[in-house]
């Protein structure tokens, strides 16, 4: 029996060391990306295996841009559209996430999720699109690690840069040369409406470019996007 215990202890020791092992590593990559843009996500990898799946020659398109050569209407829609709050929170929007709650039930399913920018860039960076409870608790502690280290231009900049915006299309850059035919230096207001009323559904968007609910939405966006406050 105390052998027994001996090994138990020594397990969940074992264990205890391993996640301590993979939170250091996780923080080792923020601190690295503080100073050099990501060449990938996790959830490029993923998107990119079901791809290659019906075409194993597939590739992503993604391209890196600067923070100074966005379109600084791009900044403003996805602010108003993703976060509101995104200048005044520390990662999370505790009244965002109630509110969602509270719009969940009252229709029995789920309509609107809380996640603020730092929550969904951390999931993007390293994590699966699973919804669960360990899922969630890591994207908690990915998202103070990101608000620890980065500022927020260039927690901004990295998520305009990685989202997915279409099938296999990734990043402010390849979304306005795929739908637009330009630089995303070069999107206007109403273009930029557009993308950002696309985040919750790139796929699906990317198939029905004129769905009456993206249309609406992005006249929503359009009209928050003067009071929207960017880095």
């Amino acid at each position: 029996m105390i052998r027994a215990l001996l090994w138990l202890k020594r397990l969940l020791l074992a264990i205890i060391g391993l996640l301590l092992l993979y939170q250091f590593w996780l923080f080792g990559w923020v601190l690295w990306w503080n100073w050099v843009d990501p060449e990938g996500t996790r959830f490029m990898a993923i998107r990119l295996a079901e791809l290659r799946v019906a075409d194993p020659q597939a590739r992503l398109q993604q391209g890196w841009i600067g923070y100074g050569q966005i379109s600084v209407h791009l900044k403003r829609a996805i602010v108003a559209a993703e976060d509101g709050k995104f200048l005044d929170h520390e990662g999370f929007d505790w009244q965002g996430i109630q509110n969602a709650i509270e719009k969940n039930q009252k229709k029995g399913r789920v309509v609107a999720g809380g996640s603020t920018i730092s929550q969904q860039l951390a999931k993007n960076l390293f994590l699966s699109p699973a919804k669960t409870p360990l899922r969630k608790a890591e994207e908690a502690v990915i998202t103070l690690m990101l608000e620890t280290v980065w500022s927020k231009q260039r927690i901004l900049e990295v998520y305009l840069n990685v989202i997915e915006w279409g099938s296999g299309v990734f990043g402010a850059e390849a979304a306005a040369r795929h739908y637009y035919g330009i630089s995303a230096s070069q999107l206007s207001a109403e273009q930029a409406a557009r993308l950002a009323a696309m985040v919750p559904r790139p796929r699906f968007y990317d198939r029905n470019r004129n769905a009456p609910a993206l249309i609406a939405k992005s006249e929503v966006i359009l009209a928050r996007m003067r009071s929207a406050a960017v880095p």
